[in-house]
C-alpha cells in the first residue's frame, strides 16, 4: 500500500519535479546538457549484449564501486557495464577514472515513467547497488522485470535504520528485493537482516579493499618543486565547518613554523571561492589550483580546488587531516589516502568508514583529532618526526593491501548472479 502511495504521489509531482531539476541546474547541481538522463533518456547508445548496472550515490560510494567495475571488466569482456550516480561531481570523477567502454550514465528521478524509460531502453540483467541509495520504485520496477538485484557494501546510518525498521512490513518488499546483500561489517547485516534482507553476508568490506586514487607524475613534481624544502600538510575533502578548524590549525603551526604551508582542498571544488574568501579574513595569503597557481614561497594556503588532484596531493604531503570527520557528513573512506602513504588524523565522526578507521588507528597508521587545537599539536609532532610520519604512512599501506584481499570475496559472492559467459 505505502508503495504504491509512493508511486502515485511521484507520477503526479511530474510538473513540480520538472521545476525542482531546473532550479537545481541554475544552481550547477545538474548537468543541463544530460538532463534527459534524470528523466531515463538515454544519453548513449546500449551496447550488444548481457548488461550489468551499478549504481551509488555520489563521489565516495562510486570510488568504492571503481575495483568492482575494473575487475569485472576484465574477468568479464563479454559483458556490457553501465555505472549510475545521481551527482555532477560524480559523474565528472567517474568520466576520469572509469575503465574504457564502461558507461555513466546519471541515475532517473524516481518517477515511474522515467524509472520504465529507463529500463526499458537499459534492460539490466543484473543490478548492484552500493549502500543503502534505496528508490522505491528503480528497485521494485527492477524486481518486477527480473532483473536479479544485489547490494554491496551494505550500511545504513543509526537513524535510516531507525527510520526503516518502524514502517515494518510496509518496507519489507523493498529490501526483499534484493537477492544478495554483501554488509559492510556484522553489525550492518545484523540491520540488513532485521529489515528483511534474506541472504546477508559479510565478505569483506568494498572501501576497505579500495585501488590507489590515480597520480599525475607531472603535476605532482611541479607541486613539489613548487613548494621546495618547506614544511607541509594537507587538509583533505573538507566541508563547511571544517575550513575555519583547519585555518585555525594553520595559524597555531605558524607560531613555530612561520613557513609552513597548508594544503586545503574542499571535498567539492566548487567552494574554492569561499575556502578563498575565508582565508583572506584570517589574514592569510592564499591562492587557488583551479586558477592554474602553484605557491610561491608568499602563500600559506594552497587551495587544492581541482578535481582527479586527490592523489597527488595524498603524495606530496607527509601529513594528511581526512576531514568530512569534524562534521556529521559520515566520514570519507580514510583507505585512499592510506594507499599513499600519508600519516593520517583522522576525526571523531566517521560512522560510514568506522571499521576502517579503526583499523588504521590500531595499526598506529592513523591518529585520531577532535578540534583545531589537537590537529595543529598533531600536524606539529610529524613534521618533527618524519621517521614517524614515515612510519605510519608504511602502516597504512599495509592496512590498505590486506583489504584488497576482501575484493577477491565480493567478486566470488557475485558470481552466481551474473548471466553465463558468451563470446564477444
Amino acid at each position: 500500500m505505502i508503495l504504491a502511495l509512493y508511486r502515485g504521489v511521484a507520477t503526479a509531482l511530474g510538473p513540480a519535479i520538472d521545476a525542482y531539476l531546473r532550479k537545481r541546474i541554475e544552481r550547477g547541481k545538474e548537468d543541463a546538457a544530460r538532463i534527459g538522463e534524470r528523466r531515463g533518456v538515454a544519453g548513449r547508445p546500449r551496447p550488444p549484449g548481457h548488461l550489468v548496472w551499478f549504481h551509488a550515490a555520489s563521489v565516495g560510494e562510486s570510488v568504492a564501486l571503481l575495483p568492482l567495475v575494473e575487475r569485472l571488466r576484465t574477468d568479464r569482456p563479454d559483458l556490457v557495464l553501465l555505472v549510475t550516480t545521481g551527482t555532477v561531481t560524480s559523474a565528472q570523477i567517474m568520466a576520469r577514472r572509469l575503465p574504457d567502454g564502461v558507461i555513466h550514465q546519471f541515475v532517473p528521478v524516481d518517477r515511474p515513467a522515467w524509472v520504465r524509460r529507463f529500463l526499458d531502453y537499459w534492460q539490466p540483467r543484473v543490478g548492484v547497488w552500493a549502500e543503502s541509495d534505496l528508490w522505491p520504485v528503480l528497485v521494485t520496477e527492477a524486481k518486477a522485470r527480473g532483473v536479479r538485484l544485489a547490494l554491496v557494501d551494505a550500511r545504513m546510518s543509526d537513524g535510516a535504520f531507525r527510520r526503516w525498521h518502524r514502517s515494518g512490513w510496509l518496507a519489507r518488499p523493498l529490501f526483499e528485493a534484493f537477492e544478495t546483500v554483501l554488509a559492510s561489517s556484522l553489525a550492518q547485516a545484523d540491520r540488513f537482516r532485521a529489515l528483511g534482507c534474506l541472504d546477508v553476508r559479510f565478505v569483506g568490506n568494498l572501501k576497505a579493499a579500495g585501488a590507489p586514487p590515480p597520480v599525475d607524475a607531472d603535476a605532482a613534481a611541479a607541486l613539489a618543486g613548487a613548494i621546495g624544502r618547506r614544511p607541509v600538510w594537507l587538509a583533505a575533502n573538507t566541508h563547511p565547518g571544517e575550513d575555519a578548524v583547519v585555518l585555525e590549525a594553520h595559524r597555531q603551526l605558524a607560531i613555530a613554523r612561520p613557513d609552513i604551508l597548508t594544503i586545503l582542498a574542499p571535498r567539492h571544488p566548487n567552494r574554492g571561492n569561499d575556502v578563498m574568501a575565508l582565508a583572506a579574513d584570517h589574514g592569510l595569503s592564499a591562492v587557488q589550483r583551479s586558477a592554474g597557481a602553484l605557491p610561491d614561497a608568499g602563500t600559506v594556503v594552497y587551495v587544492a580546488d581541482t578535481l582527479g588532484d586527490m592523489g597527488m596531493l595524498y603524495v606530496t604531503a607527509p601529513v594528511t587531516f581526512l576531514a568530512g570527520s569534524l562534521v556529521p557528513v559520515g566520514g570519507h573512506n580514510p583507505i585512499e589516502p592510506a594507499h599513499a602513504g600519508t600519516a593520517l588524523l583522522l576525526g571523531p565522526l566517521m560512522p560510514n568508514n568506522r571499521d576502517a578507521a579503526d583499523a588504521l588507528i590500531a595499526a598506529g597508521a592513523a591518529r585520531p583529532v577532535e578540534d583545531a587545537a589537537s590537529i595543529a599539536v598533531a600536524v606539529g609532532g610529524l613534521l618533527a618526526d618524519p621517521g614517524r610520519a614515515q612510519a605510519m604512512g608504511e602502516a597504512g599501506r599495509r592496512v590498505a593491501a590486506e583489504g584488497r584481499e576482501g575484493l577477491e570475496r565480493i567478486v566470488e559472492a557475485l558470481g552466481p548472479l551474473l548471466p553465463p559467459e558468451t563470446s564477444k
